[in-house]
Order: structure tokens, then sequence, then C-alpha cells
């Protein structure tokens, strides 16, 4: 089978060939249709996350169909088609896992990072990660929803905004194009904020009732013009952007930062006490939440807008991604 693997941090992608791997108990071997290439593929490609060891076939928005199921698994069967996300496995037995909040597993193993992930024709898989993919999305369509779908629906969800509120989303990229039509369909006042005029049309297609042109005019004066945002959901990594946009929320509003950087906000905690405003970040979610929020694409028409790239092509999709030159999700495909 045709595997894309780093050989250690910072080397390139490479395409070789590997054996066909056997499931063993607790796990099945899945054979990958498309795996999503996200911008968290970085920490692996160099190397920027502890107790890494190379070489690694990265990837976690993977889709595919089981077709060998190892001992001891239920209740999956051959035929399955499946999902594994960033949630690969948990232990079942720390804190976290003993109340039901898996994603939080402090023994976490990561798709892609502490096991091989997508960037292949077959993985195995453990058993406790994998997520139902319902019959109305295609295996490319779905294989976004395994990370960037289900951080933006299940931050959205748990932020505490009530049909009505006005929602704001910064940035309408990856995570920011899913966010708007999730925002939308939730029944929210939907506001997406980015810049240049030449946003504005696709992000009211998208379902945003206003845009604000970030470029033109300052985006917290505005949503405090609009009543004040009850959730601000942060999808662009820019952390100077991000604390600009503290003083656009409303009383009780949240800040909720979903987007990786590790540049501090620059927030006073007076800006925070008088409003009571918060501040909260959110991973992605454990596989019955991505199963959730799949199945709430297909009752809702919610879609990832992807580019598909072959599996050989996984350093230029990456690339690209990484650079911005795809809108919005790269997809590898292996046939």
């Amino acid at each position: 089978m045709k595997i894309v693997q780093l050989a250690k941090p910072g080397a390139d992608f490479a395409v070789s060939d590997r054996p066909l791997p056997e499931p063993g108990p607790g796990t099945v071997r899945v054979k990958i249709a498309a795996c999503g290439i996200c911008h968290s593929d970085f920490f692996v490609k160099e190397g920027h996350w502890p107790g890494l060891e190379y070489p690694r076939v990265p990837g976690h928005e993977i889709a595919g169909v089981i077709d060998a199921v190892g001992p001891n698994v239920t209740p999956w069967a051959v035929g399955d088609r499946v999902g594994i996300g960033w949630h690969g496995s948990h232990c079942g037995y720390c804190e976290p896992c003993r109340s039901g909040d898996f994603i939080l597993c402090r023994n976490l193993k990561i798709t892609g990072f502490h096991f091989d992930g997508g960037y292949q024709q077959y993985m195995i898989a453990f058993a406790d990660g994998l997520a139902r993919i319902p019959e109305q999305l295609t295996l490319a369509e779905a294989a976004p929803l395994l990370c960037a779908g289900v951080t933006t629906y299940n931050s959205l969800r748990h932020a505490g905004a009530l049909p009505g509120d006005l929602v704001a989303v910064h940035g309408i990229g990856g995570l920011g194009h899913l966010a708007v039509q999730f925002a939308r369909q939730f029944g929210y006042r939907v506001a997406a904020i980015s810049r240049g005029k030449d946003k504005e049309e696709l992000a009211l297609r998208l379902g945003a009732h206003r845009y604000i042109d970030g470029a033109s005019a300052k985006a917290a004066d505005e949503l405090t013009r609009m009543g004040g945002a009850r959730v601000i959901v942060a999808t662009a990594p820019n952390s100077a952007a991000i604390s600009e946009l503290v003083g656009g929320l409303g009383a009780n509003g949240m800040l909720l930062t979903i987007a990786g950087s590790f540049d501090p906000l620059t927030i006073s905690p007076a800006q925070l006490i008088g409003q009571r405003r918060s501040i909260q970040g959110w991973p992605s979610g454990a596989p019955k939440d991505s199963e959730e929020t799949m199945n709430f694409c297909a009752l809702t028409g919610i879609r990832p807008m992807i580019e598909q790239f072959p599996l050989d092509e996984a350093s230029r999709a990456y690339q690209k991604m990484m650079a911005n030159e795809v809108r919005f999700r790269a997809v590898l495909v292996t046939s």
C-alpha cells in the first residue's frame, strides 16, 4: 500500500510502499478514501509537539470504510463507513475519562501524532476512536468535518448563545466558513468579520446576516452598535486581531478561541470584569461529537468547501494549504 510519511522533524513528505497491516485486539483496518489536511499537521511536519516518534504518517481528518476487524471489537463491521479525527483513543481510567469527557483524556492518543494517520491508503484505527459517517455525505465531504467541522460545531453549541443572540465569526477560512453555516442553522444573528469587501458576498451566501470589513471599520465598535455579541468565535490565528474584538462583547459575552496561535492575547482584566465577559478555548471533540456534527450537516445541508488532491501530491497540497492558497480545505483522496 502507498503511504506518505515524514522521516524526521522538518523532513519533506516522502511517498513509499508498506505492507498491508493487520488489525490487532480493539482495532480495525480502514481503507481510506479521503484525508483532510489540517493546519495542525504543521506540528508533526516540524516536530513541534512533545513526545513525537518518527517516521510518522500524519493526518487526522480521515474518512473511509472498514475492511478488516480485529478481535474484541464491537459494534463495528466490515463495510461500515467511518471517520477518525483528532481523538484517536482514550484511556478510560483518568479523571476526565471517568467523567465522560474523553477529548480531555490525560493519555489521549492523537491520530497522526501518536500513531500513523490518514496520509496513506490503509490504516489501523482504535475502535473507540471511530465515528459513523451518514450516507448523505460523501467521504471527501466528511473528512474535514472530523476536525474543522467538529471543532466549530461543538464549540458553538456549548458556548451558551440562544436563538436570536448575536454571534460573530472572526475569519472566513477553513474553520470560519463552517462556523458561519453552523451559527446560522443554530438560529443565531450572525455577523461575519474579515478583511476586504471581496469577502462580503461569500459571507452572506454562507448565511451571515451582516458582514463587517475589518479593513475599513473597527469590528468591536460595529458589534457594540449591534447590541454586543453574546459569542465571538475566533477562527483566524491572529492574536492581535482577536484581542481587539473583546470590546465588541455584550454583557456575559464570551470570546471563544479555536484558532491555534502561540502569540499571547493582550486583554486586560478590566475589559472582562465590568460586563462579566469571559474567554474560553475549545478542542475538537470525541467520536460521538463527530457523529453529531456529521448528522447535523446531513440534516441541514451544511458542507465544507474542499479542493481535492491525489495522495501522492500530499506535499503540494500541504504547501498550498499552509500558504492559504486553498479555499477552504485541502483533501487528499486515494483514488
